[in-house]
């Protein structure tokens, strides 16, 4: 089954062509990661999924309907999206950020419900985060700030979750940390997620779904085992190198050659 859907799209930044006749498929219930060098077009593209970013030209659907005639509110009760680097308003505590989530179920007819409450605290329940609810966002670890915000994100109730480089600026055991979570609510919760990330062997570890962006263009896609190899790397990254298997997952894991000291 298919989430999201890229027809023929056509993305630019004024004058600049990020992609052109694009066409693009995210599988429903999946984990997908978007992975390429440095302004290869990662972040357009989710940006544009999202509808954050207009299409020059094409479409794209989420759950077969074009989301370019779906109202905004619709489009977030379906669809959430976690940007890099997000920043809370001094003071701001977790629960309140928690809660800004349920901010499409909201009208002048309909007022916090029940509902809005048991959706605000399983978010915070399935981050492992309830006991810091009453603290405030900017007191909190990186590791502790990013659960927070993904506890946002799921506070909305959607199928598909859309994040941007959800690990950057954090530690090792911080990104193991996410990526966990994120992982977990896919399998336990049937969630779409689609994620940029950087670190390759993190992103061959954690996705069903791969995506390989190389010079504004779709490169590869496919199940990581099945597109990420030496040619894979040199094409994508420019960079030499040795792909085994990952001990302790059994995932393609990549040792770059590098130009640095060799062992004896």
């Amino acid at each position: 089954m298919t989430a999201m859907e890229a027809i023929n799209l056509r993305l630019s930044y004024g004058d600049t062509l990020i992609f052109n006749d694009l066409n693009l498929t995210i599988p429903k219930g999946k984990v997908t990661v978007f992975v390429g060098s440095n302004g290869c077009g990662k972040s357009t593209l989710l940006r544009s999924l999202a509808r954050l970013l207009k299409p020059k030209e094409g479409s794209i659907l989420l759950d077969s309907h074009e989301i370019a005639k779906l109202s905004t509110k619709e489009i977030a009760k379906r669809l959430a999206i976690l940007p890099q680097g997000p920043v809370a308003p001094e003071g701001l505590t977790v629960l309140q950020l928690v809660k800004q989530g349920r901010y499409p179920y909201q009208s002048w007819l309909q007022q916090w419900s029940q509902e809005d409450e048991r959706m605000v605290r399983m978010a915070l329940e399935s981050t492992g985060i309830a006991d810091l609810s009453e603290r405030t966002v900017d007191s909190l670890s990186g590791g502790q700030r990013q659960r927070a915000w993904i506890a946002m994100t799921l506070a909305q109730g959607t199928d598909t979750i859309l994040l941007d480089e959800p690990t950057t600026y954090l530690d090792l055991t911080h990104q193991v940390d996410v990526l966990d979570l994120l992982f977990e609510l896919n399998q336990n919760e049937n969630r779409t997620i689609v994620m940029v990330l950087h670190d390759i062997n993190l992103a061959c570890r954690y996705a069903h779904h791969m995506v390989a962006i190389k010079e504004q263009k779709v490169w590869a896609t496919g199940h990581p085992e099945d597109i990420v190899n030496e040619h894979m790397i040199a094409s994508v990254f420019n960079m030499e190198s040795v792909v085994s298997k990952d001990p302790l997952f059994g995932t393609p894991m990549v040792i770059p050659h590098g130009k640095g000291r060799m062992l004896k």
